[in-house]
């Protein structure tokens, strides 16, 4: 798992790469905790919602397909409060936590 933020005064977007290191997946759902106060705007490569500080993202429809050791690409934009933008924690893919 990878997280790469591209942030501006109060805005930001970001690259997650999600690597499956278990069994071949049919389908996915991955789910972080933003940091307080970010709110989603939109997302891409995946069907994106939010719910207080906790995003999820389900696959699309052509990239559900993620093979052991593959690899899916996926990003957001959105907005934050203050002057840093917080890191996001508790990732979890299918319910299983990242590092």
């Amino acid at each position: 798992m990878s997280y790469t933020p591209n942030s501006w005064s109060g805005g930001f977007t970001a690259e997650l790469r999600v690597t499956n290191r278990g069994v071949a997946l049919t389908g996915w759902t991955l789910t972080f905790t933003a940091g307080a106060g970010v709110r989603l705007t939109n997302g891409w490569n995946g069907e994106w919602s939010q719910s207080g500080d906790r995003i999820t993202v389900r696959n699309a429809t052509w990239n559900g397909s993620l093979p052991t050791g593959g690899t899916t690409s996926i990003g957001f934009q959105g907005t934050y409060p203050g002057a840093a933008l917080p890191a996001p924690t508790a990732f979890a893919l299918n319910g299983t936590p990242c590092s």
